[in-house]
């Protein structure tokens, strides 16, 4: 194994162990968000349920923060890391710039 292989299949590792807890922490939030939200809901039926159904704007809320988080770690398609043809396409485009 060459040094710049080594390199790369550490570089390759590092990404998939940062990856993978991206995802053990959208789901840990998914939990949360829903247990949360589950006890609010209950707080609004049982003091005011033919009342303004607040529990949406917390929803709401925490539903777009959710969202985000899963973009980062299921859908982000720049997510991988830049591999040395990358970086040389990247460079042959700006020198076509100047």
């Amino acid at each position: 194994m060459t040094k710049e292989t080594a390199a790369t299949a550490a570089d390759m590792r590092a990404f998939a162990i940062k990856s993978l807890k991206k995802k053990r922490e959208f789901v840990n939030s998914a939990v949360a968000y829903v247990i949360v939200n589950l006890g609010l809901i209950g707080v609004w039926y049982f003091t005011n349920p033919n009342g303004h159904f607040w529990p949406a704007w917390v929803l709401l809320g925490g539903g777009i923060g959710l969202a985000f988080q899963y973009v980062d770690a299921y859908v982000r398609p720049m997510a991988k890391p830049f591999t040395e043809d990358d970086i040389d396409a990247e460079v042959s485009r700006l020198k076509g710039l100047k």
